[in-house]
Order: structure tokens, then C-alpha cells, then sequence
């Protein structure tokens, strides 16, 4: 035996993990470096010329524009990751996935921050020439462009940056009023008084798109219109009808009354109303007053009236032969304004679910109002038009005239304006009012100044839903069968959009501001547009001069431009022509992206072409994806799109939605400079961002974890990989069982993760790749093959061995062969989420000369035969064994009673034969890390052993190992079997390091 003394030193004939590859990631330094080299490297240009010399398919990601109007937030972070990881993994899959960003740079949203800026320096819009105006909104716009470009590339997003499309470029501004002129000429533009949402604060109408909906408290009247004449003489007299509104502001704009034949009315006496004592105030009612209500809500209307005793009389039948059919407007006695007759309409849309079973109709402020009206085969220039576009009554109204209904300016702007409590006082003076309450509504808001909006009936224009196009299909059953010709993802998506195209109004398009694409119509004495009016030729060259006007000049040129210069050329008097200075719905600008971004750049057929997917948040089922539905279908009769995949919101840990307010929000900087943008992406990546993601500083921190996890597996490999060389690697055939499974693991997983990738469903590919390096590999074949790694022979010794020891020599050389193809797969299948660390360890990898960053590779390819579900099986009976092993060795280690696992020579029993089969050729020691192992075949063994609750028969008896501790491997080994020249390691250990004596002289 070798003195102690005297021993020698092994490690040199070890052979230990090493690389430059760092632990610690240090991501908030590191990042913007990376970053900084694909600018230099021209990655993304890259990236397009190896697709292209690979004749790689096309596959197209439209960006769905952002505004351009302040920073971005965790929401439009999240947005532009999944969006990245979306393209960078189809680029992996083989197809060219090009990425172009875009911005919206018009609309109300730049344009109320640009008027916020002009107030701060004491102007109003008012005060600022329109040309000036909108120039300052072009600057404006240009400003944020810039800025969240910049926040955008921080987040590690690759695309065509130097290039963007902006819906305010010339040749934009151009594509736009093309598609609308295009549209417009199918003849589905219509002009028309409908009542639409409009906000005082903007002074414009607003579509559905644009509001949002929040509680506010309002007050609520019951009204009684009387009635002008009975003509049933046998019939007891009725002195009004009764109505009910939480808009009391709309009465003097009432025009008519509705009800629905198919509810029962009756004729309700007044005998007694609660006494002023008690109340504390005058109830309305008037004893012996005789009201028309619904009989279902009599209970609840003379509730709010405090009336405490009432008779019905007799029942009213509406739509047969019917008493009276003539109303009197609540303030006719109070001035001639009102003093016109209100008639009795039918309306399916009247309920006795709430109110009194009539609804106070103002065609001017209500949808059901208007339609009712024009059903009842009355004109819409009938319509009385009180509102001004402040939101206050036109100065005509008698005692209302210039009262509000919002407040448009000021601290309290939006609140409340004068409008309702002095309509309710004048109906209390007129006697007419019954009752008075407040209640809360759910009801539309601007989402940009957050007030109030009212239905009011102005003059727009409008894409009709229902108007037969070229195809003799309208746009509405165009967009349905579109819709059912797209996949989506979530598959609710597709109902929720039909549902919405089903029911939704004609489009207004039209809306009354300074910056935006003009409508560019010309309005002849008739009120028909110049796309209806003039031959087709005509109008064509018309337009063309329209096109080329704009695509000099922006939207400019239109409002710059005096009529005649464009009439004139072809023989058009101005003095005959209206020009429209309306500016078309935003959300057209960026419906119509899909033609100067994609087609007009050649990236897909200017006519029949399609991009793959349109990707945004769900609230854009009635935002960008239905718009661009609308729009496409009405030039092309398709959808612009082949898949709309959608992603939910941001929450809390608690699931409430974030607000600066309550102060639980968290911004990306603010994780960049903590943690790196990294960690972001891989919490983005991590949860199912089809539904509502939380987050919170603990769930971020299992981010990091999962980083941390992920990289030491990494990590690992590529000191494992030291010095590897596609020299030594083995073929399949030559490979010991366990490194066959591995394979079998990696075909298993490509199948997943590129089935996973095509279906965007990152959560399963995390998922996957986080159970696969935690279980899998480190705690499976890392585990089992660690000391083969350091201890068997180096390749480059494996001259000097004789062929009694070449199986060590393979088990080494197969145990490397795998981790490259594992660490080759697991940089591109994690790249797309984790850009910036695979590519670090890509450049320290042996992959590093085969381009020039790991972005520019695919994903590998599955060799035939790798997959292979008997082997797995076999594989499955082993773990289960092992699984009981490791269980008992760690209760062993918490007791104390041994330190390392190569300490333990274990027994284990086994009751299915099958199980012991499973281990034949294996060596059971070596899988379970242990010194020694033996299995025996038996249906029962002596209490005492180890068991697992979930796996009957094995049963494990965790013994010491006998021998002494080899001082190369630390595997316990009986000395009478080693080699006399190194007595103090085993036998395959003495060979190792005679081959290693051998080469290294």
C-alpha cells in the first residue's frame, strides 16, 4: 500500500468542468452590450439574407401599431416580447420571419396631449392655425416614435428598426385615403344623421373602439306627458302617460313616446301620496291625477312617487284600437318650443322589465330613439338638433339655451354641468314631474379624457354594414365568412369577433378633428359624394390627383390645396363642390396598415395576399382586428389576416388591474435595471399570456430563479464540452443505453416544442424545458454521469488504452456526444425567449464557428432513430426502482448515517421480474450513484426497508458499502482488486490514469 505521505495527487488526471461562462449572469450591464453587437453585427439584415439564400417560406407577423404618445409600459412590453419570441421562433423553424414595426401617429391621442401643451402655454386649439396645429402633432408624434423605439430595442426585440411604418409618412397618408377612396367608390360610403357617441371634451364623435365603460351616479325622473285627447267615450279619462330617464337632459329634445303592444297598460288612479311630514318634502303626485303605466311596474313607479294608495280603473291596449295616439310635450305650456304634438310609437325595444313600460324617445340622442323614429316613417331632417358640439343647447332652446350638460374645462371637467337639474326644476315647475331619485348607471366614457360622452345626432359619414358591394354580399356577411376562414387563438376569439361583426352598426368613420388622414370627398349640391356622382373615369382620375397630391405633401396637400385645383383639370366647377375637412376614425388609419406596410412593400400579393398572424391584446376584437376585418373585406372581400392570436392584461398578485393610483404598478425599466429584460421575457414566456398575467416582486423573483436554474444547466454543459471536438463524437449504434434515452428525450422534445412554438403556446415549452434540465438532466443523467465524465478516459488517451477498457472510453465519448446535441438544442429552443444568454453561451460554445450568433441558426433537425418508445419504456421500470433508491439514500443522509451516496452498497427487493429485467446490461451501482447495488427478485422482504407510498413492491435495504475509498472517484472498492500499482483507486481508475502517464508523458 502506498504510504499516505507519499500519495499521489490525481486531480491533474481528472478531468473537471471548465468555462469562461459566468455563474451570474449580470444582465442589467450586460444587455445593452448585446445589443449593441447585433446593431454592428446587422444581425437582422442577417437574418433575411440566410433565409433567403436557404429559399426559405415566407412567414408574416403584422405589428399592430402602438401609439405614439408616452413611454412604454409593462403592457406594451409584454406585447412586443411575445411578439419577438413569436417571429425569432418561426425564423429557428426554418421559414423567413420577417419583423416590421410600425406606430399610429394620428388621432385623438396625440392630438389631446398636443392640445394639453398648447393650454399649458394659454391657447386653446381655437387659438392655433390648423396647419400649425398639426405640425406640432407631426412633431409631437415624431418625438415618441423615437424615444419608444429606443425602449422597444431595449427589450431585445429584432426587426426592421431603420425602416418602421408610420401611419403618418407621405406615402402612408397616401396608401390610407387610397383605401378609402377604394372603398368608397364600391359605393358602401353613405352620409347620414345618426345619433353617435360624442364627447363634449373632444368636440368629436367617438366609436365604440374609443369608450370605455365605467359606473357614475345621474339622476332619474319619472315624467308625465299628457295626454291631448281621449277618444273613447266609455273609456275612463287618463290625464298623462308616464315615462322614466336617467338622461333628463334629453327631455327637451323629446319628440315622441314609445311602447310595445305586446306589454299590459292600465290606468291608474291617484288616492293618496304620503304626507310632507313624514317625508320631509312634497311628494309630485296629485291625488285624483289618472296615469298610464305598465301593469307589471305600477308597484314601483308609485313607490318613487310616494304615493301610498292608488285604484287601476281600466286596462289600455296599444297597437289595436287604442284611446289616444297624441301626446303633449311635459313643457309645452312653458313656451311654443315645445308646444308640438308627440306621438305613440310601437318599439320592440320598450320592456316592463324597468321603468314605467314607455320610453321618452329624442331621436337625436338615442339609437333605439332614432331608429324608432325612421320606422315610424318620419324623416330624419324631422329630427330636432338642440346639442351643439360643446355639449350645451343651441341658444334657440328657450330657458336652456347655452347650458351644459358636461363641463368641458376646468378641475371639474367632465363632471356634471348645468343641464339636468334645471330641466328637472322647469318639469317640477310645470307639474309634470312625478318623482325624482338618483341611481347608478354603467355608462360610456372617452378613454383618453375619461368624461362622460352623450348620443347626439350630427352629420357623418359612414361604411354601410348591410349595403350590397360588388360581390353582391354585403360587408357584413363578407367579415362573417372571413371570420370563419381565420383560426384563433384562444378559439373563443373567433365568436367573440362574429358576435361582434354580427350585431355592430354601420362603421362611422368620420370624425371632426385637425390631425388625421382627411375624408377626401367631394360633396356636390345633392349631397352626393363625387365617388357616387361622377362617371367612373371621371372619379378615377379625380382620386389619382387626390393620391398623388398627399403622397406629396401629407395630409397638408388636402386641407392646403383650394378645391379648384383639384375640379378644375377636369372640368369641375368649385362653385359646385363641397370639400369635407372631416378626418377619418383613427382606427381606419390603422385598419388599412396592411396595405403600405405589407402589400405596398411587396412583402405580400397587393391583392390576394395574407399575413400568417395579427397579434394584440383582446380588448382589439373591437379595436385593430375588426377594423382591419372591415376594411380588407370592403376593398378585397377577404381578412388581412390568416390567424388572430390575442393576450390578456397585466394584474397584481391580487388580480387587480394596475393603476398608478393605488401604486402597484411595476415598469419595465425598473425590472431591466434590477433584474435584466431577460427575466422579463422569461416571465412573459413562463405564464399562459392569453389570460390575465400577474405579477409581483415575489413572482419575478421565481423568474430569477428559473434563470438561475436554466443558465447553471447551461452552464454545466459547457464545461462538460471542454475542449469537445465533432472528432469524438459516437455514433448512436455505440452508445450505451442511457445515452440512447437521452436522444429518445431530445426527439420527444423537438416534436413539443416545435408543435408548441407553431401553436404560440410558450407556457408548455418553458414548462418542458424547465422540467426536462431540472429532472432530466440534472438530477437524472448529469447525476449518473458525472463520474464517468471526470473519471473515465479523456479522448484524446484513449490510444493508450487496451480493448479490455474501451467501454469506459465509449461511455465518456457517448456521454459528450449527447450533451453537445443537448446543448445545441437547448440554445435554439430557449433562444427565442432568452436572447441574450444563449447567445453568450453560443460564443463560448463549439458552435461558435458555425455562425456568426445563435440567431442565425434553426433548430436542429431529429436524426432517424432517436425516437424510440421501447427503449423509454424500459428506461420508465428503471427510474421507478431508482426513484425508491434515492429516497431511501436521502433519508440515510439526513440521519446521518452515511455522508455521500457512494458510501451506500444498497439491497433492494423486488416483487415484479420485469423491473429486474429492465436493469439487464446496467450496471445498478452506477445509476444509483452508489458503491455497490444488489437486486434481487422477491415478492415480499423482512419489514424494515424503505418503501414509497405510490410504488408497491421495491423494497430498499440502503446497507454501507464495504472496502476502502478510492482517492480518484471516491467509490468504495475491495482492495484485494486493484491494480498493485496504484493500490489506493480502483481498477478502472488505475487504467485511466495509466493512459493518462502514457499521452501526458
Amino acid at each position: 500500500m502506498t504510504d499516505s505521505l507519499t500519495a499521489r495527487d490525481y486531480r491533474d488526471t481528472l478531468f473537471l468542468p471548465s468555462t469562461e461562462f459566468p455563474m451570474r449572469g449580470g444582465l442589467p450591464k450586460r444587455e445593452p452590450d448585446w445589443i449593441k453587437r447585433w446593431d454592428d453585427l446587422k444581425l437582422y439584415e442577417k437574418m433575411r439574407a440566410d433565409a433567403k439564400a436557404r429559399g426559405a417560406e415566407q412567414w408574416i407577423l403584422h405589428d399592430g401599431p402602438p401609439y405614439a404618445n408616452g413611454h412604454i409600459h409593462l403592457g406594451t412590453a409584454m406585447n412586443k416580447i411575445v411578439k419577438d419570441i413569436i417571429v425569432r421562433s418561426h425564423q429557428m423553424a426554418g421559414f423567413d420571419a420577417a419583423y416590421l414595426p410600425g406606430w399610429d401617429c394620428h388621432g385623438l391621442p396625440i392630438e389631446w396631449k398636443v392640445e394639453e401643451e398648447f393650454r399649458s402655454k394659454g391657447k386653446t386649439k381655437d387659438d392655433v392655425p390648423p396647419g400649425e396645429f398639426r405640425a406640432a402633432c407631426r412633431a409631437y408624434a415624431e418625438k415618441w416614435v423615437d424615444i419608444q423605439k429606443a425602449e422597444f430595442r431595449a427589450l431585445g426585440i429584432e426587426g426592421e428598426w431603420d425602416n418602421p411604418y408610420l401611419t403618418m409618412k407621405f406615402e402612408s397618408e397616401a396608401s390610407i385615403v387610397g383605401e378609402f377612396l377604394r372603398m368608397a367608390m364600391t359605393g358602401s360610403l353613405v352620409r347620414g344623421a345618426k345619433p353617435i357617441m360624442w364627447s363634449p371634451v373632444e368636440r368629436t364623435a367617438l366609436a365604440e373602439a374609443e369608450v370605455e365603460y365605467q359606473d357614475r351616479k345621474v339622476p332619474v325622473i319619472w315624467v308625465k306627458f299628457p295626454i291631448a285627447q281621449m277618444d273613447d267615450p266609455f273609456a275612463p279619462n287618463a290625464d298623462a302617460v308616464v315615462i322614466w330617464t336617467t338622461t333628463p337632459w334629453t327631455i327637451p329634445a323629446n319628440q315622441a313616446v314609445s311602447f310595445n303592444s305586446d306589454i299590459d297598460y292600465g290606468i291608474y288612479e291617484v288616492q293618496e301620496v304620503a304626507s310632507e311630514e313624514e317625508l320631509g318634502f312634497k311628494p309630485y303626485a296629485v291625488v285624483g291625477e289618472r296615469l298610464v303605466i305598465a301593469d307589471k311596474l305600477a308597484d314601483s313607479v308609485f313607490d318613487a312617487a310616494k304615493v301610498s294608495k292608488w285604484k287601476r280603473l281600466d286596462g289600455v291596449k296599444f297597437g289595436t284600437t287604442t284611446s289616444f295616439d297624441q301626446l303633449l310635450h311635459p313643457l309645452h305650456a312653458m313656451d311654443p318650443f315645445f308646444a308640438h304634438d308627440i306621438p305613440l310609437l310601437a318599439g320592440e325595444h320598450v320592456t316592463d322589465d324597468a321603468g314605467t313600460g314607455f320610453v321618452h324617445t329624442a331621436p337625436a340622442h338615442g339609437e333605439d330613439d332614432f331608429n324608432v323614429w325612421v320606422e315610424s316613417g318620419r324623416t330624419t331632417q324631422e329630427i330636432r338638433q338642440i346639442v351643439d358640439a360643446d355639449g350645451c343647447y343651441t341658444p334657440d332652446v328657450p330657458r336652456f339655451g347655452g347650458m351644459d350638460i358636461i363641463r368641458t374645462s376646468g378641475k371639474k371637467r367632465g363632471e356634471p354641468g348645468k343641464a339636468n337639474p334645471e330641466v328637472i326644476k322647469a318639469l317640477a315647475e310645470s307639474g309634470n314631474l312625478l318623482a325624482r331619485g338618483m341611481t347608478t348607471i354603467r355608462d360610456a366614457h372617452s378613454w383618453r379624457s375619461k368624461a362622460p360622452v352623450i348620443r347626439r345626432a350630427t352629420p357623418q359619414w359612414f361604411i354601410s354594414m348591410d349595403k350590397p358591394g360588388p360581390n353582391g354580399k354585403t360587408l357584413r356577411e363578407n367579415a362573417l365568412k372571413a371570420i370563419d376562414e381565420t383560426e384563433f387563438f384562444p378559439a373563443v376569439g373567433r365568436n367573440r369577433l362574429r358576435s361582434m361583426v354580427e350585431g355592430r352598426p354601420d362603421w362611422l368613420i368620420s370624425r371632426q378633428r385637425n390631425w388625421g388622414v382627411p375624408i377626401t370627398i367631394f360633396v356636390n349640391k345633392s349631397g352626393q359624394p363625387h365617388t357616387a356622382a361622377l362617371p367612373k373615369e371621371q372619379a378615377d382620375a379625380l382620386n389619382d390627383a387626390i393620391k398623388t397630391a398627399i403622397s406629396k405633401g401629407g395630409v397638408e396637400a388636402w386641407f392646403d390645396t383650394p378645391a379648384e385645383d383639384f375640379l378644375s383639370p377636369l372640368g369641375l366647377s368649385a362653385n359646385e363642390w363641397d370639400k369635407v375637412t372631416d378626418v377619418l376614425d383613427v382606427w381606419f388609419d390603422s385598419g388599412t396598415t396592411h396595405a403600405f406596410a405589407l402589400r405596398e412593400r411587396g412583402i405580400i400579393d397587393p391583392e390576394t395576399g395574407q399575413a400568417d398572424l395579427y397579434m394584440e391584446g383582446s380588448d382589439q376584437h373591437r379595436g385593430w382586428f375588426q377594423s382591419s376585418l372591415l376594411e380588407c373585406c370592403a376593398t378585397r372581400g377577404m381578412a388581412p389576416y390568416k390567424q388572430v392570436l390575442t393576450h390578456g392584461f397585466i394584474v397584481d398578485a391580487d388580480g387587480k388591474k394596475m393603476s398608478k393610483s393605488i401604486g402597484n404598478t411595476i415598469e419595465p425599466e425598473q425590472i431591466q435595471k434590477q433584474y435584466g429584460i431577460e427575466i422579463l421575457r422569461i416571465w412573459t414566456a413562463s405564464g399562459d399570456y392569453t389570460e390575465d398575467l400577474r405579477i409581483s416582486d415575489e413572482i419575478i423573483k421565481g423568474s430569477v430563479e428559473t434563470y438561475r436554474k436554466l443558465r447553471n444547466t447551461v452552464r454545466y454543459m459547457l464545461g462538460a464540452l471542454d475542449g469537445w471536438t465533432e472528432e469524438e463524437a459516437l455514433p448512436k449504434e455505440d452508445m450505451p443505453s442511457l445515452e440512447r434515452w437521452v436522444l429518445h428525450r431530445l426527439a420527444e422534445l423537438d416534436q413539443q416544442i416545435r408543435a408548441a412554438y407553431t401553436v404560440y403556446d410558450f407556457k408548455r415549452i418553458m414548462s418542458l424545458l424547465i422540467n426536462f434540465c431540472g429532472v432530466d438532466l440534472s438530477a437524472v443523467y448529469f447525476d449518473i454521469r458525472k463520474d464517468s465524465l471526470y473519471c473515465d478516459p479523456r479522448f484524446e488517451t484513449l490510444s493508450a488504452w487496451d480493448d479490455k477498457t474501451a467501454r469506459y472510453g465509449n461511455r465518456r465519448r457517448a456521454a459528450r456526444t449527447v450533451m453537445a446535441a443537448v446543448l445545441e438544442r437547448l440554445l435554439t429552443w430557449l433562444a427565442p425567449v432568452m436572447p441574450f444568454t444563449m447567445e453568450e453561451a453560443f460564443l463560448e460554445s463549439h458552435l461558435k464557428s458555425s455562425a456568426e450568433s445563435v440567431h442565425l441558426l434553426q433548430f436542429p433537425k431529429t436524426p432517424e432513430g432517436w425516437l424510440n418508445t421501447d427503449l423509454a419504456a424500459r428506461w420508465a421500470k428503471i427510474f421507478t426502482v431508482r426513484r425508491v433508491v434515492t429516497g431511501a439514500l436521502e433519508v440515510e443522509r439526513r440521519e446521518k448515517r452515511i455522508g455521500a451516496s457512494l458510501e451506500a452498497a444498497p439491497k433492494v427487493y423486488i416483487a415484479d421480474k420485469a423491473l429486474i429485467d429492465a436493469f439487464k446490461g446496467e450496471d445498478p451501482a452506477d445509476l444509483f450513484i452508489t458503491s455497490g447495488a444488489k437486486l434481487i427478485h422477491s415478492a415480499s422482504a423482512e419489514g424494515g426497508g424503505f418503501t414509497l407510498d405510490d410504488t408497491s413492491g421495491v423494497v430498499v435495504y440502503p446497507e454501507k458499502a464495504d472496502g476502502i475509498k478510492c482517492r480518484r472517484s471516491w467509490k468504495y472498492f475491495d482492495p484485494a482488486t486493484a491494480d498493485p500499482d496504484f493500490p489506493d483507486i480502483t481498477r478502472r481508475d488505475a487504467l485511466a490514469v495509466k493512459a493518462w502517464d502514457k499521452v501526458a508523458g
